[in-house]
């Protein structure tokens, strides 16, 4: 997506195409308008699927994929949380619903579902690396808020100027770049893993 700034923001708010469900397409669209008119602003999930991963990528311990993939993603301005696979709700589910039962795909070893992401111990297992990214609102919005000036004292403050409702669109070709970096390294990484990948190498 490209061209100018304002073009864009109203592509994004008023075609249904940039979202995955024209209903959550416009559920979103109505909600950014309130928050518009309000003169507030939004936050959002951005959802990242990772496929043709090969398996063994990752260290048990000193580099976990998970690890680095969290710490490149955390590393972008606004993003507030981070999880992989079922995240936060695989707190809530037991052993027996959450572990990944394996199975024989097309003569390989696979999983049956993919609750960890794709990642096991800090190591891709080959299935997809899904992991999503928490991004705040836009934190210069124009509604009046509180602050301290300088002086120590408490006062009321508006921002004005051209100020984005909500970050998330803008952010995922960002998390893209960035995951996409992390799974570089890991493969190059990955390339000393075998002497006869080394030898290769030397």
């Amino acid at each position: 997506m490209r061209g100018n700034v304002t073009e864009l923001k109203q592509q994004i708010l008023s075609n249904p195409v940039y979202m995955p469900e024209s209903d959550a397409s416009e559920k979103a669209q109505n909600f950014l308008e309130e928050c518009m008119a309000q003169h507030n602003s939004a936050g959002g999930i951005i959802e990242g699927i990772i496929t043709g991963v090969p398996a063994g990528l990752g260290d048990p311990v000193f580099e976990k994929l998970d690890a680095n993939l969290a710490k490149a993603i955390f590393s972008i301005g606004a993003v507030k949380g981070f999880e992989i696979g079922d995240g936060f709700a695989a707190a809530a589910s037991t052993g027996l619903e959450n572990n990944d039962a394996f199975c024989m795909e097309n003569g390989k070893v696979a999983t049956a579902t993919n609750h960890a992401g794709g990642i096991l111990g800090g190591i891709s297992n080959g299935a997809p690396v899904i992991f999503r990214a928490a991004v705040k609102p836009t934190p210069s919005i124009a509604a009046t808020q509180k602050t301290v000036n300088k002086s120590g004292e408490e006062i009321d403050i508006s921002i004005h100027g051209r100020h984005d409702p909500i970050i998330v669109p803008r952010a995922v070709v960002v998390v893209e770049a960035m995951a996409a970096l992390t799974i570089a390294d890991a493969l190059l990484c990955n390339m000393g893993c075998k002497m006869e990948s080394l030898e290769k190498l030397y």
